[in-house]
């Protein structure tokens, strides 16, 4: 069944269609939400309440765009509003100075993405909502600004403070995973780019 089927039977009242509209963009909302909060029970409850504004609305999606986006707008809205009443985002963080430089990303990384959204769900709350919003969902400054009640400018910074913690992070993180150079000979270093 198509999205435009889905959605005709959805507004017409099929339990069933709703039922398989759900089925197919929960998993995929759900892990948007996770990238917002840092309680999976939060998640879940920010995507039901989501959903539910979503089949409330399904009236007003006039087929302009994807309609994964359009539930996506909807599900990072709600998971936006439970974040401020669970976490605050204390979006003026203060400019603190670390040991660690910060590196180029690696083309190569040996983190997989599970360690990678671990690393990005570790982030201040202000700093993971401007990621999550620019770098993941495309929103612009001015959009996040908006989103958030907070300038252009605070979203730009927020972005570049995250994104210094992130490549510190990984670097670190890509430190700890690499193997011991004892263990590997300069050729076995060499042919996987290391020496």
């Amino acid at each position: 069944m198509t999205d435009a089927d889905l959605i005709a039977a959805c507004r017409q009242g099929s339990s069933r269609a709703q039922k398989q509209l759900y089925e197919r963009f929960a998993g995929l909302m759900l892990g948007v939400c996770l990238r917002y909060l840092r309680r999976r029970e939060d998640a879940e409850e920010a995507l039901i309440v989501g959903f539910t504004k979503v089949f409330r609305a399904l009236d007003q999606y006039r087929h302009e765009g994807s309609f994964e986006g359009w539930i996506r707008r909807i599900v990072v809205n709600e998971a936006l509003g439970m974040l401020r009443r669970k976490e605050p985002l204390h979006l003026a963080i203060d400019d603190l100075t670390y040991d660690t430089p910060t590196t180029p990303a690696e083309a190569e990384s040996r983190l997989n993405a599970d360690d990678m959204l671990a690393l990005l769900a570790e982030l201040p709350a202000g700093y993971r909502t401007v990621f999550n919003l620019y770098a993941l969902e495309g929103y612009t400054h001015p959009e996040i600004g908006e989103l958030l009640g907070i300038s252009e400018g605070t979203s730009k910074s927020q972005l570049s403070k995250a994104r210094a913690m992130l490549q510190r992070r990984l670097a670190v993180a890509n430190a700890q995973a690499q193997p011991a150079a004892s263990t590997s000979s300069p050729k076995e270093l060499y042919a996987v780019g290391r020496y």
